[in-house]
């Protein structure tokens, strides 16, 4: 529990949030037609005579959209409901061809579950889900291409989405934070949704409430169609605050649907909240229910990738990983991925097993990697860098071959070039110098060259002794082998 509170005259008041995300799924076909669902393309060109709503034209269930559904419930410990049945919902916008949006509302496909969100510093909590719905998206109206006119792009209309509402459990725009975060993480590995926000295939809408602690729930608002994390914690700070001072000042607040400017970094009224009634539900008669046996459920369970919770346990208990790097590594299936494939590779080369090299190849992966894909404005799918060849640095590492800063130097050009490290090492010389007698010469001529600290040295003063190191690197190039370096020093300084 995080202990978020708004101040107000009055005193504290604490924030009630839900969220029904709406997460596109991942899908060739939309979910009533065949019609493509590429992001990007030109306006109206991927739209069937079914998604523009033509006199006759019937509804065909996508199976596939289907069973991503089914997935996306069993990935968040829900129930799957053996019998759902779709609806029209019926309200009209411009963009919505048949003047009503076929969803689930009574028996939607999935039932009750829960997501488990780390909070830091060894603070989790468990977030309750109510529903997971399917419905179709609508289309998109342009007000920006005319002067005089909108324009209506069906592209989007008929695209299958999954609506997840969760319970009203989360008390903190961090708490929702990290919600967002771990659905979209489990969506992205389970493969029913990408998860790219900013292309709208996942966005938010943030149900916001006031109360004093230990109150009823207040009446909340809905901020609509919120499409960043950051935007979701700004909203929800921005309309809590709102809210305190409207019923401070002897207000009410209305139930209402809200926008979030994020230009003004503040929510708008866009209009009343509707209830369900005035959406007048009724089952579609175009579409049978949705009947599923336990066969069915359980094929589908066993198609289910190690979700991220697991493999974070795992990383821990099997490979001694440390609990803050191993939820760094598992928050993108990507980034595990590359990790895996990479500590499996660098584990062979080294010739050691994978506990004895997994500390050293995660630390590796999120200071060094990490922070030069941040750096170059890099995710891990980009990375000029291949689990291969970070595998070959680590070895060449490892066996002496390169010191830590020639390490970090061969590091460097492989981010500019691609190239594998041993090809860099070989074209530069870059090799670790540990042959005793170019090293024996190289201290020779720094203790000649400060015989005066080679005294103060002999006369107690044994901190010179990491001076005489530093000159015996600078000499070689930063390419002498430290460990041997330091065995050398002491015999000859002894003498």
């Amino acid at each position: 529990m995080t202990d978020y509170r708004i101040k107000g005259e009055t005193g504290e008041w604490e924030v009630v949030i839900g969220l029904e995300v709406h997460a596109q799924v991942t899908s060739n076909a939309k979910l009533f037609s065949g019609a493509a669902t590429e992001f990007g393309a030109e306006p109206n060109t991927q739209v069937s005579l079914v998604d523009a709503a033509m006199p006759g034209m019937l509804p065909v269930i996508n199976g596939e959209c289907v069973k991503q559904a089914v997935r996306t419930g069993l990935a968040l410990e829900a129930q799957i409901n053996m019998w759902s049945r779709f609806d029209r919902k019926n309200y009209f916008y411009a963009d919505l061809p048949q003047g009503y949006q076929i969803s689930q509302f009574q028996h939607p496909i999935v039932g009750e579950g829960e997501v488990h969100i780390d909070l830091g510093e060894g603070r989790s909590k468990t977030v309750g889900l109510e529903r997971i719905h399917l419905e179709q998206d609508a289309g998109k109206s342009m007000h920006d291409q005319s002067p005089c006119y909108s324009y209506v792009d069906l592209n989007r209309s008929g695209v299958a989405l999954m609506e997840i509402v969760s319970r009203p459990d989360m008390r903190s725009p961090e708490e929702a934070g990290a919600y967002v975060k771990k659905l979209r993480s489990i969506l992205r590995y389970v493969g029913s949704c990408d998860g790219n926000m900013e292309e709208g295939s996942m966005r938010a809408d943030v149900n916001v409430s006031v109360r004093k602690p230990g109150d009823p729930f207040g009446t909340r608002c809905e901020v609509k169609n919120v499409n960043s994390v950051r935007f979701v914690q700004a909203a929800i700070e921005y309309e809590a605050q709102r809210q305190v001072e409207i019923i401070e000042a002897g207000g009410t607040i209305v139930q209402e649907t809200r926008l979030f400017d994020p230009s003004r970094m503040e929510t708008r009224s866009l209009r009343s909240k509707e209830d369900a009634h005035d959406y007048r539900y009724f089952p579609d008669p175009d579409l049978p229910p949705l009947v599923f046996d336990e066969a069915f459920v359980e094929a589908l369970r066993a198609e289910l990738p190690e979700l991220p919770d697991a493999k974070h346990a795992r990383y821990v208990r099997d490979l001694g990983i440390s609990d803050y790097n191993a939820s760094v590594l598992t928050a993108e299936k990507e980034a595990a991925d590359w990790f895996e494939r990479m500590l499996a590779l660098s584990a062979a080369k080294q010739g050691k097993p994978l506990t004895e090299v997994a500390r050293a190849a995660s630390n590796w992966v999120i200071s060094d990697l990490f922070g030069a894909l941040n750096a170059l404005g890099k995710d891990i799918i980009d990375s000029p860098i291949s689990p291969e060849h970070a595998a070959t640095l680590l070895a060449l590492i490892g066996d002496g071959t390169l010191s830590g800063r020639l390490g970090k130097d061969v590091f460097q050009i492989m981010l500019e070039t691609g190239d594998d490290p041993e090809k860099i090492v070989e074209e530069r010389g870059l090799k670790q110098v540990s042959d005793t007698g170019a090293l024996d010469a190289a201290i020779a001529e720094v203790l000649a060259t400060n015989a005066d600290k080679v005294a103060q040295y002999k006369a107690g003063k044994e901190a010179l002794f990491g001076f005489f190191v530093g000159q015996t690197m600078k000499a070689t190039g930063g390419k002498a082998n430290p460990k041997v370096v330091n065995e050398l020093l002491k015999a000859a300084l002894a003498g």
